[in-house]
């Protein structure tokens, strides 16, 4: 489905995600989008909405919408992160990440922004007793 991760650097991924959640009550998903036509920004939008938005107790959810092809990148948290977590974190981490996928270094770019993304969360909201998992950490496709 994707010719830019390997199943293996998938399978890491969804580790990362995992390892990221683990001490903290945000949530993180990674969907990656083939569609070719239409404004990114708009896309993804769409896509947290229906795989983000108001699915976590807290609004603690974190979408990274990648579209490999275009190399578009775009983070988009749910209200509850936009109130703790500071914009010039998101844009260090799509700064980062897109200069990784410029020089083609499509997993370790996303698996860096995932776990730094984890320990960001984890500072605004720690666990606290029972931390179930709101969102599936497997990787969504359009």
């Amino acid at each position: 489905m994707n010719s830019f991760l390997t199943d293996y650097q998938m399978a890491s991924l969804v580790e990362a995600i995992q390892t990221a959640e683990n001490h903290t009550r945000g949530e993180i998903k990674v969907h990656i989008d083939s569609t070719t036509e239409g404004n990114n920004a708009e896309i993804a939008f769409e896509v947290f909405k229906r795989l983000c938005e108001n699915k976590t107790v807290a609004k603690t959810a974190v979408l990274f919408h990648v579209n490999f092809e275009q190399q578009y990148l775009t983070i988009i948290g749910d209200e509850g992160i936009h109130q703790k977590v500071h914009q010039r974190f998101w844009d260090k981490m799509h700064d980062e990440i897109t200069i990784a996928f410029s020089n083609q270094k499509y997993f370790e770019g996303l698996k860096s922004g995932i776990l730094q993304t984890g320990l960001e969360l984890k500072k605004h909201f720690p666990v606290v007793g029972e931390n179930p998992n709101e969102l599936p950490n497997e990787i969504t496709f359009s």
